[in-house]
């Protein structure tokens, strides 16, 4: 008899999701239904994207984590994974555009967070199917922040769900089954059996996600495109690092705080640079060609302030606003 296996979050614990096909004895006539946040946390995201993007009979329903992807909403457990893909990322979020947000059987309905119980599955907000932070914001005023929207389904089909952990076992309230058992916390993966019902779980060995937010701290601050940041985003990037222990962390902070003290103290070369430049041009040309031999240069404006002696530090500094920015014009002036 055929079956569907409905998976509960996974979050990149791939090793125990093998575990778990292998005591369902999978077969090539089952189908395997994931409930959504397949990524993310754990160390083998890369893996579990490639079974699901490879296996015919294997599907993902859309969890707030892919959702993220998706939408390049980036925390620090997608900037890991966006490393753990490499090259193949985007590919990755074309192939999260694939998602549905529900998958219906004839046992049950799958979906990876919540259900509102007096609205037609066909008309049901992606928002709040698949768990993101806005279908969060509306279920909480629409039941409240003590309930829970289980609590009002009286569907007569079984509704199958993920994202909020609940416990060691599944959670089972009026028809429904929450099954995100905590895998990445050290917890277990749990699977349902369809058309029987009958609970399948396997324990999780480590706590990966606590294991992976060590392992990927450097390699993750060293990813950010920091030369392309604001300043005040930098600052605030660093004071949100600062709590830090970590010794290598507090290393790279260091080394980047002291790369944009060099950078601030460059303004001074620039700015004595711009106003020589200014005063060459205005020997060569005179004042009534100024204009339009300065125009040639893509930093004209600093240039015309120059020439009347109006051009300030604080100019800079308002204008040259990442490093990048001021990289390009040491460069430019070849300093």
């Amino acid at each position: 008899m055929k079956r569907t296996i409905v998976v509960g979050d996974i979050h990149g614990c791939f090793d125990e999701f093998q575990e778990l096909l292998e005591l369902v004895k999978i077969t090539a006539q089952d189908d395997i239904i994931s409930v959504g946040d397949i990524v993310d946390r754990g160390p083998k995201s890369k893996e579990l994207y490639h079974f699901f993007r490879d296996t015919p009979n294997a599907k993902v329903i859309m969890g707030n984590h892919e959702r993220k992807h998706l939408k390049g909403i980036f925390s620090y457990a997608q900037e890991i994974v966006r490393l753990q893909m490499g090259e193949e990322y985007e590919a990755f979020q074309d192939w999260t555009k694939t998602l549905p947000y529900y998958y219906e059987t004839e046992k049950a309905i799958i979906v990876h967070a919540a259900f509102e119980h007096d609205i037609p599955l066909n008309q049901q907000r992606e928002v709040v199917l698949s768990g993101a932070t806005a279908g969060g914001r509306y279920l909480e005023k629409k039941y409240s922040t003590d309930q829970y929207w289980s609590a009002f389904y009286q569907g007569k089909k079984p509704i199958i769900y993920g994202h909020h952990v609940v416990g060691d076992t599944p959670k089972i309230v009026n028809n429904t089954y929450g099954i995100d058992t905590g895998a990445c916390h050290q917890g277990f993966l749990t699977a349902i059996e369809l058309p029987s019902f009958k609970v399948h779980q396997v324990s999780v060995k480590k706590d990966y996600w606590k294991e992976e937010m060590q392992k990927w701290q450097i390699p993750v601050l060293k990813s950010k495109p920091w030369a392309e940041f604001k300043y005040q985003k930098i600052k605030r990037e660093i004071d949100k690092l600062s709590y830090k222990n970590n010794q290598e962390v507090k290393e790279f902070l260091s080394d980047l705080m002291n790369w944009l003290i060099r950078l601030d103290n460059i303004l001074e070369i620039l700015l004595e640079k711009l106003k020589e430049q200014a005063q060459q041009i205005l020997k060569e040309v005179g004042s009534k060609q100024f204009n339009l031999a300065a125009s040639q240069y893509p930093y004209k404006v600093f240039l015309f302030k120059a020439k009347s002696n109006n051009l300030t530090i604080k100019d800079l500094e308002k204008s040259l606003d990442t490093p990048q920015k001021r990289i390009d014009l040491v460069e430019r002036l070849g300093i």
